[in-house]
């Protein structure tokens, strides 16, 4: 058997996730939990009991640690780690720091449950999968200037939204959201956080 930890702050999607790996014969979900925090607390405690090497699957945005925050956390305790990445937010820049860290699956939420299946197990032995659409969309974009904040708060912002909007859904308050406006406006050479957003998108960073 394959041991699977879930991380997914949605719980409809977490839950349903974990329901349709438990089908596979040699799949079995061990935990699953909203946030990066603790998944790293159920990681280190199968570390303390000695138990077998787990595939951990993360989604890529959650509160507080991010799912590639997250990934690097678990690598620097098990080096190799097998660690997939699932998401909605297939941005090329996210794809490229996951692979920087050394994360070996890297897949949207849209794929199937057969396909999340063997990702797990391509993973589980070794092997590397990313999404082919995600991979070339990454190539043809090139190397973002943007960390990964400042890329949630341009996306956040393309539709016009508030500061205090833009902080709520990338889960940040508002003054932190305001410094990575402002440090991205100025990478990007933009006068606003529209015009910023959508230079940003223009080159496929968001």
């Amino acid at each position: 058997m394959i041991p699977v930890l879930l991380a997914d702050d949605e719980t409809l999607i977490r839950s349903a996730m974990a329901a349709l790996l438990d089908l596979e014969d040699d799949l079995e979900v061990v935990t699953h939990v909203d946030s990066g925090e603790e998944l790293l607390t159920a990681w280190r405690a199968r570390i303390a009991d000695d138990e077998a090497v787990a595939v951990a699957v993360i989604d890529l945005q959650m509160p507080g640690l991010d799912g590639i925050d997250t990934a690097i956390e678990i690598l620097s305790l098990t080096p190799g780690a097998g660690i997939l990445i699932v998401t909605s937010h297939g941005r090329p820049g996210y794809l490229k720091r996951a692979l920087t860290a050394g994360v070996r699956g890297f897949l949207p939420k849209t794929a199937s449950a057969a396909t999340l299946a063997e990702v797990i197990r391509t993973v589980h032995n070794g092997g590397r999968h990313v999404d082919p659409q995600l991979a070339a969309e990454a190539i043809s974009a090139g190397d973002t200037i943007l960390t990964a904040r400042e890329a949630d708060v341009l996306e956040f912002a393309i539709d016009g939204a508030s500061v205090d909007e833009i902080a709520k859904r990338a889960h940040l308050s508002p003054g932190t959201a305001r410094n990575y406006l402002s440090s991205a406006m100025a990478k990007l050479g933009a006068s606003n956080r529209y015009e910023a957003a959508l230079k940003a998108r223009n080159h496929g960073w968001i």
